[in-house]
């Protein structure tokens, strides 16, 4: 037996250590005798995947006594093509995230500070946009996985403040409802009384060398979302969960500032081993933060639900092809889903 064979696997499930025997995975390529479209249900939203090659592999997670079928594909280029494998997944060992919520622009307070700042997607428009995403795809979705997952998540930027600390479940504690009202309050007031006029844009830019479009671009960057446009202490204002999404008290807040071994070892502390990863951008936060899937991947079985998110767009009115590009690049190296694709 090969030294590799001969280690014990220890797995977390809820809370108790279980022994597992190594197993040798049959990675067996088949092309898909009937393709069903991918991420063709919103095509709105995400432009369908379309690839000529596409092979159907074993189940990659076949957990006993799974209730959670979970159909997911990925991108070889060794392979040349796509491949699709179902997955089997045990429920209370899964938690659903929702990346980047911010409620801005939705009626909450914050807001996108005029006349030039930004912010989430960018424009007032765009976030207005999302929004319409938010009520029509993730929430929906987010609500029919409620009781079929252990845990609902959501990840924001900074850390857990006063106000924020009275509205969401955290990594240690659960506020009460009195404390929920009184948060919703403080939240009104601190975001409503914010000055949200700044800086405009500059009407005349010095060139002082020979490369004056290098000049242009450090003195008029594409996306500046520092004082100059937004204000001195937008970023410090304690960011809600987007009004579109319905929250409920169990739902657990993660606060970027904090890291990301806080939310690894909370997942692991409540027998999570599955992430379906929802939220925005797709190119941007969904990746990179501290809930994103290059921390998430290097501990969990991570899902991306791919019409559950959307990329950031500029020069379009649409944010369907950023958002295919988005995933199609994840895809290399991570697991794709749909809404569609996830049974119960």
């Amino acid at each position: 037996m090969s030294k590799g064979w001969s280690v014990i696997v220890a797995v977390v499930s809820l809370g108790a250590v279980a022994v597992a025997e190594p197993r040798a995975y049959q990675n067996t390529l088949a092309p898909v005798a009937q393709p069903q479209p991918i991420l063709a249900d919103h095509p709105e939203w995400v432009q369908p995947v379309v690839e000529v090659a596409r092979f159907e592999a074993p189940p990659i997670v076949d957990d006993p006594g799974a209730d959670l079928h979970v159909r997911a594909w990925r991108f070889s280029y060794n392979a040349r093509g796509i491949i699709e494998m179902p997955n089997h997944l045990r429920g209370k060992d899964t938690a659903l995230i929702v990346v980047h919520p911010w409620g801005i622009d939705d009626g909450q307070g914050w807001r996108t500070p005029e006349p030039a700042g930004v912010a989430d997607f960018c424009t007032p428009i765009k976030n207005h946009l999302s929004h319409e995403h938010i009520t029509k795809v993730l929430n929906p979705f987010l609500q029919q996985m409620r009781g079929h997952v252990s845990l609902v998540l959501y990840s924001q930027p900074g850390e857990e403040d006063p106000i924020r600390k009275k509205l969401y479940r955290s990594f240690r504690a659960t506020p009460s409802a009195a404390e929920r009202k009184q948060g919703r309050q403080e939240l009104h007031e601190k975001l409503n009384s914010f000055n949200y006029t700044a800086s405009p844009l500059p009407s005349v830019l010095k060139f002082e060398t020979d490369t004056p479009v290098l000049e242009y671009f450090k003195q008029f960057p594409g996306l500046d979302s520092g004082d100059h446009y937004n204000g001195a202490g937008f970023w410090d204002l304690p960011i809600p969960v987007v009004k579109g999404i319905e929250t409920k008290p169990e739902d657990v807040m993660i606060y970027d500032k904090e890291g990301y071994a806080p939310l690894r070892d909370f997942l692991k502390e409540n027998g999570v081993r599955h992430i379906l990863l929802t939220g925005y951008c797709a190119d941007m936060c969904f990746k990179s933060t501290t809930a994103g899937y290059e921390n998430l991947s290097q501990d969990f079985d991570v899902f991306l639900v791919g019409d559950a998110t959307l990329a950031t767009f500029p020069s379009n009115e649409t944010p369907a092809y950023a958002t295919n590009a988005a995933l199609s690049y994840a895809a290399l190296d991570q697991l794709v889903t749909q809404i569609s694709w996830i049974e119960f």
